[in-house]
C-alpha cells in the first residue's frame, strides 16, 4: 500500500480560507487595550499595548501633569490667573468659547479642561504655565522622557490632529499612574461629573462617571485619525485597577469595554503567579507611524455619523492576560455593567475671573451677530392705493364751512418711566 501522505483536499482548503476571511476584519480590527494595578503596576492585559497611537484629548492628560509640577514648584498657584489669547480663541471645538482677554483661574482651568475637554482652555493653561506655547510643550516632552514613555511625543496641549502627537497604551497607563501616585490631591478633578457655569450645566464625557461602580476618572479623547481613546480608573476597596482602551469605534463601545475590562480587573486573583507577570514600565514600545483610524470611523460607509451615541461592537480584547484573569461569563457584557447610579456630587461651579460674577461671564463671550436688515421694498401691490378722482363732468359736492372741534381736557403730566430689569443671558 502506498506511503504518500494524504494532502488537503480543494474543497477544505476552500473551506479554511473562508473561514480566514470571515474572521479578518475582526483581526484587522483589533486595537490598543492595557489592565493594571495601580498599586503595584502589574499589567492583567495587555493587547497591542505598545503599538503607536494617536492620543487625542487624552494629551491633557499631560497638560494637567505638567501643570501640577509647576504649581508644586511654585511657578504658580492654583488661584494664579491666565488669559485667553487670540491663539486659544482659533483652537477647534470642543472649547469653551470665551473671547480674547477673558481671564480663569487654573483651578477652574483645569476642571474645564478635563470635564468639558476644552481645547482652547489647555492652550490658555498651557500659555499661561509655560509662558508660550512652545515652551509648555517642551515641558510635556520632558515630562514624558522623565516617565520613560518612550514611545510618546507632543506637538500641542490639547490633542488635536498632529502626525508628530504620538502615544501608546503602554504610556498612557505609566502617565496616570504617575498622576494618581504623585498628586493624589487632585485626584477630585478626574472624576467631576459635571461642571456648572452661570445657569449652564456641562457633563463630563467619560460617561463610566456615576454609571461603573467605583468609577474614579479619568479622561477621554477623539480624533478620527485616533477613533476613541479612554484612559479610565475604579477603586473598589484597598484596589484600584486602571484602563486604557484606544481606537474603538465609537464613544458607547470604548465605555462598554472599559467597564468589561475593569469587572476583570477587580474580579483577578494572582495566586502563585504575581511574581511572574510584567509590569506596566517593563513592557518595550514599539516603533514606526501609528495607524490612521479615519476610515474605519468616520469612512462615509458608516451607517451614522462618529459621534458619543454610536452603537457599534468591538472586537474582544486578546494579548497577553495574566494568570487569575478569568472570564466573566457570556453574561457579563459592558453594557450589563454600567448602571444609573446616585450622583456622586453635584455639578461644580466655575467661573471667569478670580471671584463669582455674572457681568464677568457675560462679558466673556462675544456678542452676538447682527441681524441682518430687510431691505427688500414694499412691493406696489403693498402700498395704499390713491383715492380714485372724480370723473369728468360729475357735480362737485357743495363746500360745507368747517367744523370747529371740541376742547380738550388738558392731558395729566405721564409718569416717569422705570424698566424692567431683563434677566442676564444664559450663557
Amino acid at each position: 500500500m502506498s506511503s504518500f501522505p494524504r494532502f488537503p483536499s480543494l474543497k477544505c482548503i476552500m473551506a479554511l480560507v473562508g473561514i480566514l476571511a470571515a474572521f479578518a476584519p475582526a483581526l484587522a480590527r483589533a486595537t490598543p487595550s492595557l489592565v493594571i494595578e495601580v498599586d503595584s503596576g502589574k499589567v492583567l492585559l495587555a493587547e497591542e499595548a505598545t503599538k503607536p497611537w494617536y492620543p487625542a484629548s487624552v494629551s491633557k492628560l499631560m497638560t494637567a501633569y505638567v501643570t501640577f509640577r509647576a504649581i508644586r514648584a511654585g511657578r504658580v498657584t492654583a488661584q494664579t490667573l491666565v488669559t485667553v489669547s487670540d491663539n486659544a480663541v482659533a483652537q477647534q471645538p470642543s472649547k469653551m468659547g470665551f473671547k480674547a482677554g477673558t481671564q480663569v483661574t487654573i483651578d477652574n482651568a483645569l476642571k474645564m479642561m478635563l470635564v468639558k475637554s476644552a481645547n482652547d482652555i489647555a492652550v490658555v493653561l498651557a500659555e499661561g504655565v509655560g509662558g508660550s506655547l512652545p515652551g509648555f510643550v517642551n515641558e510635556m516632552n520632558q515630562a514624558a522622557r522623565d516617565l520613560g514613555m518612550t514611545g510618546t511625543h507632543y506637538a500641542n496641549p490639547n490633542g488635536l490632529p498632529d502626525p508628530a502627537q504620538i502615544t501608546t497604551a503602554r504610556d498612557l497607563a505609566v502617565l496616570a499612574r504617575a498622576i494618581m501616585i504623585e498628586f493624589p490631591e487632585y485626584e477630585e478633578l478626574f472624576r467631576i461629573p459635571a461642571i456648572k457655569l452661570g445657569n449652564g450645566v456641562i457633563r463630563n464625557y467619560n460617561k463610566l462617571i456615576d454609571r461603573y461602580p467605583g468609577a474614579d476618572g479619568m479622561k477621554t479623547g477623539f480624533i478620527c485619525a485616533s477613533g476613541f481613546n479612554l484612559v479610565a480608573s475604579a477603586k473598589r476597596g484597598d484596589k484600584r485597577v486602571l484602563v486604557v482602551v484606544l481606537g474603538t469605534n465609537s464613544g458607547k463601545e470604548r465605555t462598554e469595554q472599559a467597564a468589561l475590562l475593569l469587572e476583570k480587573g477587580f474580579n483577578h486573583s494572582w495566586s502563585v503567579f504575581a511574581a511572574a507577570a510584567p509590569t506596566v514600565d517593563s513592557l518595550r514600545n514599539e516603533g514606526g507611524a501609528p495607524p490612521d483610524m479615519r476610515a474605519q470611523v468616520c469612512g462615509g460607509k458608516r451607517k451614522n455619523t462618529a459621534s458619543e451615541a454610536d452603537d457599534d461592537s468591538g472586537p474582544a480584547p486578546t494579548g497577553f492576560v495574566a494568570a487569575g484573569m478569568g472570564d466573566l461569563g457570556g453574561a457579563v457584557t459592558g453594557a450589563s455593567l454600567l448602571v444609573k447610579l446616585p450622583p456622586s456630587m453635584p455639578p461644580v461651579p466655575v467661573w471667569v475671573g478670580p471671584v463669582p460674577s455674572q457681568a464677568a461671564l457675560d462679558a466673556a463671550y462675544p456678542p452676538p451677530p447682527a441681524k441682518k436688515q430687510d431691505t427688500k421694498k414694499s412691493s406696489a401691490k403693498d402700498k395704499p392705493k390713491a383715492p380714485a378722482t372724480a370723473a369728468a363732468g360729475a357735480p362737485k359736492p357743495p363746500v360745507r364751512p368747517p367744523v370747529k372741534p371740541a376742547q380738550k381736557p388738558a392731558p395729566k403730566p405721564a409718569a416717569a418711566y422705570a424698566p424692567v430689569p431683563l434677566p442676564p443671558p444664559t450663557p
